[in-house]
């Protein structure tokens, strides 16, 4: 009985310690798709991404952003050619966990506390 008490007490140590993989810089330059649903269906976006730009290409329009890496794991993008009021606000991105070929990230306009997040695919 007192070692499974003191397994139950070590419990959260040892969960504390966990820290998920994140090789961010594995991920700051290459071609990477993201898929999504819009109204139960699924869009898939393409995008390259070097060290200051990232051209997406979704559903045959491309569009440019510049990046500026905040740290490894972080960074900005804001449109070149901004069509609209929403589009001239810039967007953070956040890496949050990275695996083999894949990364979870979440993202929001720069200042806004509403975050959403996504899974990116590395394609080379």
């Amino acid at each position: 009985m007192k070692k499974i008490m003191y397994l139950l007490l070590a419990l959260p140590l040892l969960t504390s310690c966990y820290q998920q993989e994140r090789n961010c810089k594995d991920f700051k330059t290459g071609k990477f798709s993201f898929e999504y649903e819009i109204n139960g269906k699924k869009k898939t976006t393409y995008f390259e991404r070097t060290e200051n730009l990232e051209i997406e290409t979704f559903e045959g329009k491309t569009d440019t952003s510049t990046v500026r890496w905040v740290n490894d794991c972080e960074y900005i993008l804001q449109k070149v050619h901004p069509k609209n009021m929403q589009e001239q606000k810039a967007v953070q991105m956040r890496i949050l966990t990275t695996k083999e070929n894949s990364y979870t990230f979440e993202f929001s306009i720069v200042g806004d506390a509403n975050k959403q997040k996504g899974t990116v695919t590395k394609l080379n």
